[in-house]
């Protein structure tokens, strides 16, 4: 394929509620949108799922426009490329870093590269769902009365596994009400990295209500503490912030650091990096589950076809786009079927078509290269 132009949106879109972790409050997504167009005029499209500020990742959405405008993009266009995985043999590997950026374009590459050749992006990864299960993440509320609310209302959604969000002070008594209130709910909490090691006495108090896992309790970088605190816990442990690359799996795996992996495409730099990471673990007897990052339909797209691959074991953090937006920016949009299960699409690429004028309308800032 040759690549004609690049296109960037900068997408700021209001999200139905607000979502509270560890490290924040979001009340609107930001987000860059990539659209790629080849020679004949087929069109791939991606997504670079981004924070206004450095608090996930050291990426914002101003570092990942500026790092696809004057980097990535301009090399790429005009070129004659067999498919994303050329990317990662030039612009992709000469570029350090910046994978939430980088993901966008591989994304686009990956969608546009199943549309020439008339395949489900599911079917050309090598997907074996026709369905995928859905679970959800419930942010830090203000109260376990207002918590305990959204769970019913998401348990009667539909939604069969619950994941909640903990800190220091919103962390065991919050599970004890939960676990007396639904206690046969498969149920599972993400710390987002904000406990230390010291915390281990209060982490282990968590193992006394059946969680399917702890994700990331300690800081993103510390794979020996979470060797540790491996150690001193039953309930197991999942990484996410710490994956960034498949050499992080290979750490963790030989430091025994986890029992299962979060897999967020665009955290290690789109589907490419993604699959390779999928196929490791899958070898290595590690399951793995797919997570989200607040992205709109388009990168939601990408998160289905990779929970069709046989290593996801566990319920993926992939909700309907009604759970972030009013009104999302493709058509259909991702919807759950009665059984907790999101539809895996068997229509060529991502299985969705982006609704450019409402595109248009939450779009703050577009560029067009080459």
């Amino acid at each position: 394929m040759k690549i004609r132009n690049i296109d960037l949106y900068l997408v700021r879109m209001k999200l139905v509620s607000p979502f509270e972790t560890s490290f924040g409050v979001e009340t609107h997504r930001e987000t860059v949108i990539v659209r790629i167009e080849e020679e004949g005029g087929e069109v791939g499209w991606g997504e670079s799922p981004i924070m206004e500020g450095p608090w996930y990742s050291y990426e914002t959405s101003q570092t990942a426009w500026h790092v696809l405008r004057d980097f990535v993009a301009p090399k790429l266009v005009g070129s004659e490329i067999d498919g994303p995985k050329d990317m990662w043999k030039g612009v992709g590997k000469r570029v350090r870093g910046h994978n939430i950026a980088k993901a966008g374009v591989d994304k686009a590459l990956w969608d546009l590269k199943a549309k020439l050749e008339g395949k489900s992006l599911s079917s050309l990864l090598g997907g074996i769902r026709d369905r995928i299960h859905s679970g959800i993440s419930i942010g830090i509320k203000k109260n376990i009365d207002e918590l305990l609310k959204t769970i019913e209302r998401r348990l009667e959604e539909g939604y069969k596994r619950i994941k909640l969000k903990i800190k220091p002070g919103w962390d065991v008594e919050v599970i004890r009400r939960v676990r007396k209130e639904y206690p046969d709910v498969p149920l599972q909490v993400d710390a987002n990295a904000a406990y230390t090691l010291d915390d281990y006495l209060s982490l282990r108090k968590l193992d006394r209500f059946d969680l399917l896992m702890i994700e990331q309790p300690l800081d993103e970088d510390d794979l020996a503490d979470h060797s540790q605190l491996a150690r001193k816990i039953s309930t197991p442990i999942c990484l996410d912030e710490s994956i960034k690359t498949i050499y992080d799996v290979k750490a963790a795996y030989l430091l025994g650091s986890c029992e299962i992996i979060n897999l967020k495409p665009s955290r290690v730099g789109g589907i490419t990096k993604g699959l390779e990471i999928h196929d490791l673990c899958l070898s290595l007897g590690i399951p793995i589950w797919i997570g989200g990052m607040l992205e709109t339909g388009v990168g939601r797209g990408f998160l289905v076809s990779l929970a069709s691959l046989p290593g996801v074991k566990f319920p993926n953090d992939i909700s309907a786009s009604s759970r972030y937006f009013k009104e999302d920016i493709v058509e259909p949009e991702w919807s759950l079927n009665p059984d907790g299960t999101i539809s895996v699409p068997s229509a060529p690429g991502i299985g969705v078509e982006v609704k450019e004028e409402l595109l248009d309308r939450v779009t703050v800032r577009r560029e067009r290269i080459g």
